[in-house]
């Protein structure tokens, strides 16, 4: 069956359909990693997102369910050059033809994902729809592809009710804006006592569990879109507890503190995006999916200091807040998929919260 990628500046690319029939309206985004897709597919940072995979053969190793971050993939459309039709794995449980099947999630395949790609790069990150339908009337789809804007998203992804996760070591309070199972992993298996909170918990809530450290996790969507959740945050940085962002968390504790951000033209996500600690002079290659960071020059050097930078175009990557316990990143430590290279900022921050780290 063929299945069509309509962008929001008309262009138009043709390919096979695999996966969920549904239509899928939303931000179309590429991704550089060359495995994982499982995990990406789940990652609740992707809501709103078609992920375009710039790696040509995606599906080759099937799907395990044990690998994936959330129980539902939250990304809304596939996009690959080549969707494997037969998975070689030992662990392999299903084809990704029939997880996309079975969790409704459409799935192009068969197109230039280099061509797709190269104009993201140019246009920037655009709107598009993918659809099975015939070919509709052009006028009719710009409309309804430019009318689309996702809002909610965080809401939609956290948490509804609190978890708690038993252990002897430090007390760590995660606030869920879309946080990977992964990233909870990196404190259990660190034998933290982990309490995972709903996005919108008060801050005198999480603080009235007298955690060691606060984690604000990733998510999906614009910051500023978050308002209601900053004087929480800016609640937190008060009292003083230490505190650990990741992706969303290090831009809402950015705006919390009068900084700003802005979104990327393309925005970076793979697994190969390396990062340079400004202080050092050390590069580690990070694991990334954002499209907005935080405005450097916006940064207060009375209330903190860039101490991560992208090496590819000098974005801010991690800030560390003065005469506080706190440490933000962009990127993404527990990795999964990507490199293992900055996972020891989970024992950096333990050390903060007074708990033992490994």
């Amino acid at each position: 069956m063929k299945s069509y990628l309509i962008l929001e500046d008309g262009t138009v690319f043709e390919g096979e359909h695999f996966g969920s029939n549904r239509k899928a309206i939303c931000e179309i985004v590429f991704n550089t990693s060359m495995t994982g897709y499982l995990e990406l597919l789940t990652d609740p940072s992707y809501a709103g997102q078609g992920i375009v995979m710039t790696y040509p053969l995606i599906g080759n190793y099937g799907i395990f369910k044990a690998d994936a971050e959330a129980e539902r993939p939250w990304a809304e459309a596939f996009i690959v050059r080549e969707n494997a039709r037969f998975a070689s794995n030992f662990r392999n449980e299903q084809s990704l033809n029939e997880y996309l099947c079975e969790h409704d999630v459409p799935g192009l395949s068969g197109i230039d994902t280099r061509a797709l790609t190269k104009l993201l790069r140019d246009k920037g990150t655009m709107r598009g729809m993918v659809t099975t339908a015939p070919l509709p009337d052009m006028n009719e789809a710009m409309e309804e592809i430019r009318a689309y804007a996702h809002s909610g998203l965080v809401e939609k992804v956290s948490c509804a009710c609190k978890k708690e996760y038993a252990g002897a070591g430090a007390r760590i309070a995660l606030v869920d804006y879309g946080a990977k199972r992964s990233m909870i992993t990196a404190f259990i298996k660190r034998g933290c006592d982990v309490t995972v909170y709903p996005y919108s918990t008060s801050a005198r809530e999480v603080l009235a569990g007298r955690p060691d450290g606060v984690v604000l996790a990733n998510g999906p969507g614009d910051p500023k879109d978050c308002r209601t959740l900053i004087p929480e945050v800016r609640a937190l940085y008060d009292h003083g507890v230490p505190v650990f962002g990741i992706c969303l968390g290090h831009q809402l504790m950015a705006l919390a503190n009068g900084f700003d951000t802005h979104k990327l033209k393309y925005g970076h996500r793979g697994g190969n995006h390396p990062v340079r600690n400004v202080l050092t002079g050390r590069t580690y290659i990070t694991s990334q999916n954002h499209g907005y960071v935080v405005s450097r020059e916006s940064v207060l050097p009375a209330a903190g200091e860039v101490l991560f930078e992208n090496v590819n175009d000098g974005t801010v990557e991690g800030i560390r807040y003065k005469n506080k316990k706190i440490l933000t990143v962009q990127y993404h430590p527990e990795a999964s998929p990507g490199p293992r290279d900055s996972d020891y900022l989970f024992d950096e921050f333990l050390k903060l919260a007074g708990g033992a780290a490994i």
